[in-house]
């Protein structure tokens, strides 16, 4: 069946992957069109709307630069794995599942904020993790907060993840202060570059101050939910659920270091369906945040779970939606 297809590790698994990507990105390329207008777009935080520039109006350019991005995702996040070993299995299956996951909205497969923030957020993730059991100072929050500035420099609401760096601090650290400072400094200082260089060139302050208030808590454009999208997210969340149970399930077996490794992963997870549910500006467009941690916890389950009929109709019957949705966004 498929979900045995794609848990092998050979380069037959890696150019089926390939081929899955091309498949839920196809609509992306035929219909490169924005269905409707996002604040994002209107009024684009500093560095994506530096890229919208260098980009023009060609959309083919923006489809292909969308499509390497998610590309490169799956990578890292395949990466991620084999250096921390984490799931202590060597799988390809995190960047497949995070490619189906991005495949829910086909509507948002197209040059947005998020894309580059989600990679941000990731080598975020990456350089928490790195702090585990390091002497001394950990510089590694620093660059954390770097990162994950930079991104919201393409999507404002990656800011709300700066939150996952003092929580990294209390998981891996003794709680040391010196490191919540130069976390915070890391998040607070390419803001003040980008303020500094607007000052320098003589740009307007006040107009930037309410570029990002507005990318923060205005209002979204609203989503429209296909019935068959519906259907799809709910099987999703049922998977979902039962992975989180399942991972809990066992958490307290696994070595320290993985063990910590799923519980960042676990609040990059809340954060992201809390922003999602509290802020107005928020829109479905925080799947592809979301699908990190996602990607991992129904990896997780489907390598390790001891009952293989279950999580066989669980993958193929979600492989075989995403596929529909993407069939049915082409009509």
């Amino acid at each position: 069946m498929l979900l045995r297809l794609f848990k092998g590790t050979g380069p037959g698994v890696i150019f089926l992957i390939i081929v899955t990507l091309i498949a839920v990105w196809i609509s992306a390329f035929l219909i490169p069109e924005i269905d409707s207008v996002f604040h994002y777009e209107t009024d684009p935080m500093p560095l994506y709307g530096l890229l919208k520039q260098v980009i023009g109006n060609n959309h083919i350019l923006g489809m292909i630069l969308s499509f390497s991005m998610v590309s490169l995702m799956a990578f890292f996040l395949v990466n991620f794995n084999t250096t921390v070993f984490f799931i202590n299995e060597r799988t390809y299956l995190p960047a497949l599942i995070y490619i189906l996951f991005g495949g829910l909205f086909p509507q948002y497969q197209l040059l947005n904020p998020v894309l580059p923030a989600s990679l941000f957020l990731m080598l975020a993730i990456i350089r928490i993790m790195e702090g585990y059991r390091k002497p001394g100072t950990a510089y590694n929050f620093f660059d954390a907060g770097i990162l994950i500035s930079t991104g919201s420099l393409f999507y404002a609401n990656l800011i709300w993840f700066g939150l996952l760096i003092i929580i990294g601090i209390a998981l891996l650290r003794t709680g040391n202060m010196g490191e919540i400072a130069i976390s915070i400094l890391g998040l607070i200082t390419p803001y003040l570059l980008v303020f500094g260089l607007y000052y320098v060139i003589g740009k307007d302050l006040k107009a930037l101050l309410s570029l990002v208030e507005d990318n923060l808590f205005a209002r979204s454009a609203g989503y429209l939910f296909p019935r068959l999208t519906v259907v799809a997210l709910i099987f999703t969340a049922i998977i979902m659920l039962v992975s989180i149970a399942y991972l809990f399930m066992f958490i307290n077996t696994k070595k320290i270091k993985s063990r910590k490794t799923f519980f960042l992963l676990i609040w990059v997870f809340v954060i992201s369906i809390g922003v999602y549910f509290v802020l107005p500006s928020v829109s479905v467009e925080i799947v592809w945040l979301t699908g990190i941690p996602v990607s991992y916890f129904l990896t997780h389950y489907f390598v390790f779970v001891k009952k293989k009929l279950v999580p066989e109709i669980f993958f193929s019957v979600l492989f075989i939606l995403i596929l529909l949705i993407q069939i049915w966004y082409l009509k």
